[in-house]
């Protein structure tokens, strides 16, 4: 039986005989009478099992067949008991259950591994979202995003000691006279040009000379204002630079120099320059709804405003950065007192108040009352805070893409975490032109109306504009509406088609 040409494999059979097991090999075909009485020697079993062992024999070979048929292969490992029915020796109904129990524990392992797979995504997910945040905060900012730990010990703010030393560019007269207009393209510039650009203004202002301020000085402060604004969508350092180059461009379109201070332009100019700082990229309402450390250090009154105006003051209080450092004591605390007044008035939850209290003294404005210059310079910050649609409209869209881009991040946020969301911030609600249309009749044109008032020159380069965007979107509306009527009539039709053809 050694050789391997062999056509049957030597199949294995375990015989139970008065309790004792035995093992027998052989080839596996229907025996013969005179096969199983060599195997009864062999094994020592009586004789007058030969023939009970036979019909199994048998049987066990007809399976072995018909496996063989579905080129399977087929091993038998019998048990031979002394019981009266055949069938039970193969013990087919405990092989069953025993394959269904193992097929239900591979279930319920795979179950529980996929739910393990979950989990660990979900732990993934969360890391990622953490290491974005940690990312987005930057390193050396002032620590008080939403929902982040607030540090009160040591000030975070790290500027250069030494003589930053982003580039001094050269402004060509042309750029230096594009500065001065609203329609000025914020976007051709990096930031170190923005930052230039904002130097040159302090000085063109004579604000440098004015404050006494050191030049290098002031070179460190707005490298650490433009260190402390985040890589959001839209509240970032380009959105500081905008802001404040329309309130310089307004300074000089509404010849400001001849009717205010230089201690009010540079008031104003400051306050532009800080409104926004370390903006966490989700809005106040967030912040109430989700009772953000935010909320809670300034009890859900304009808790972004008054950060802003915390940090900007923290990075003023550093040796190194403090462009006020040679002013009158006394003299700084007017300053300060106005320029967290500004930069309070650019929370749009006091728009109303802020607009009206304006309308109540612009028939009969004076310049030399202190009240009325600071409702002034409070109005002037808003209108350049939301002054993008006064831009050009190459200029001013994209705008619209990033902002609504932070909305939708925040609406995303809220439905997660089950807060209120709202409808101009949800990107299953709000398009582009439904977002800007109602903003443009209802805030921005009466604001800039009112001021062009006290400024009529205003009218051609900035009110005009806004009337234009106004037109634009409501086109763009139009030819949405178009559309979206379009497409309603062809799913109808298509749908009563297949109505008509199934009947």
């Amino acid at each position: 039986m050694g050789s391997s040409s062999s056509s049957y494999a030597p199949k294995t059979i375990y015989l139970d005989v008065d309790g004792k097991v035995q093992k027998v090999s052989l080839i596996l075909n229907i025996c013969t009478l005179k096969q199983l009485k060599q195997c009864a020697l062999y094994t020592d079993l009586p004789t007058g099992c030969i023939y009970r062992l036979r019909r199994q024999l048998m049987l066990a070979c007809f399976l072995y067949f018909f496996v063989r048929l579905y080129h399977l292969t087929f091993s038998i490992k019998f048990s031979y008991c002394h019981l009266p029915f055949p069938h039970r020796a193969f013990r087919i109904n405990e092989l069953k259950t025993e394959v269904t129990n193992r097929i239900a524990m591979l279930e319920k392992r795979v179950e529980l591994e996929g739910l393990k797979v979950v989990e660990i995504e979900k732990c993934k997910n969360e890391l990622k979202k953490l290491r974005d945040e940690m990312t987005s905060r930057g390193g050396g900012r002032v620590n008080c995003p939403c929902k982040y730990n607030f540090s009160d010990d040591g000030k975070k703010v790290t500027p250069r000691r030494d003589v930053p030393s982003y580039p001094k560019y050269t402004l060509s007269q042309e750029t230096i006279e594009a500065l001065k207009k609203p329609t000025f393209d914020v976007w051709h510039w990096e930031h170190n040009e923005m930052l230039s650009c904002l130097e040159y203004m302090y000085h063109d202002l004579g604000l440098v000379k004015e404050f006494n301020m050191n030049p290098i000085t002031l070179k460190r402060w707005l490298l650490a204002v433009q260190e402390n604004y985040r890589n959001n969508p839209f509240h970032n350092f380009r959105h500081c630079f905008c802001v404040s180059q329309m309130m310089y461009g307004m300074i000089h379109l509404c010849n400001l120099q001849e009717k205010l201070t230089l201690t009010d332009m540079g008031i104003l100019m400051t306050a532009a320059v800080c409104h926004d700082l370390d903006h966490p990229g989700y809005n106040n309402t967030y912040q109430i709804n989700a009772r953000t450390e935010l909320a809670v250090r300034y009890n859900d009154i304009s808790p972004l405003e008054n950060h802003h105006c915390a940090v900007a003051f923290q990075i003023l209080s550093l040796p190194e950065c403090n462009i006020f450092a040679n002013v009158d004591p006394e003299a700084f605390k007017q300053i300060r007192k106005a320029i967290i007044a500004l930069i309070l008035a650019t929370d749009m939850a006091r728009h109303g108040e802020i607009l009206e209290a304006f309308k109540q003294k612009v028939d009969n404005f004076d310049f030399t009352n202190e009240e009325h210059v600071t409702c002034l310079k409070m109005l002037l910050i808003k209108c350049c805070d939301i002054s993008n649609e006064v831009r050009p409209t190459e200029v001013a869209e994209p705008w619209v893409d990033c902002l609504l881009e932070e909305y939708f991040m925040q609406s995303d946020r809220e439905k997660s975490e089950g807060l209120p969301v709202a409808p101009f911030m949800d990107r299953d609600k709000v398009t582009k032109p439904t977002a800007q249309i109602g903003f443009i009749k209802f805030v921005l044109i009466p604001m800039f109306e009112t001021v062009m008032k006290l400024f009529p020159q205003i009218e051609e380069l900035m009110v005009q504009p806004l009337r234009d965007s106004r037109d634009h979107y409501e086109e763009l509306k139009q030819i949405d509406d178009a559309m979206t009527e379009k497409l309603l009539s062809l799913v109808l039709i298509s749908f009563f088609y297949k109505q008509n053809f199934i009947l």
